[in-house]
């Protein structure tokens, strides 16, 4: 199982969701979860992973899932290779399971040319980094489903604790 994951913040609340997908081309979830954590840590700058983190591990714990690959809304590593970031942190806390793919929408100081990929029309690229091989992680990012810069099940996360969110103040 594949996971895209994200989480929303609504007060000392989180609200964080999961798209469950079979293979990088699926256009379709097979699952979807949401779990309400909270309350969450403050945020602090630099220190993102700190209030994100219990967030993630605890949809995961809650809804039971090991998946092999969870994409995140993020950074695995700020700097690309070595400056820890949300996803180190959350494959750390797994016991090096699995592997983590982080799509960000943002540059972030140091991230070089090769971490940008181009998806459909967008002249922006989004920045990848991975617990494993950054080419395979590019590659699997590229060939997620969706006509857009976002991949479809990525945004899906997104939308959903969005959702949830409005719904539930």
């Amino acid at each position: 199982m594949l996971l895209a994951m994200d989480v929303q913040y609504q007060g000392d609340q989180a609200l964080v969701a999961a798209v469950a997908f079979n293979d990088w081309h699926s256009a379709q979830a097979c699952g979807q979860y949401l779990s309400r954590v909270g309350p969450v840590a403050p945020y602090l700058p630099g220190q993102f992973y700190k209030r994100e983190l219990p967030c993630l591990l605890a949809l995961l714990q809650e809804h039971r899932l090991a998946p092999k690959v969870i994409v995140i809304d993020g950074y695995v590593y700020l700097d690309g290779h070595s400056k820890p970031g949300l996803g180190w942190h959350l494959h750390q806390a797994l016991g090096g399971q699995g592997c983590v793919i982080g799509v960000a929408k943002k540059a972030f100081a140091g991230i070089g040319q090769a971490h940008e990929l181009l998806r459909g029309q967008s002249q922006k690229p989004l920045f990848v980094t991975s617990t494993a091989d950054l080419a395979w992680a590019k590659a699997c990012i590229g060939a997620m489903s969706g006509q857009h810069r976002l991949p479809t099940l990525l945004k899906m996360a997104d939308q959903l604790c969005r959702a949830a969110a409005k719904a539930n103040p």
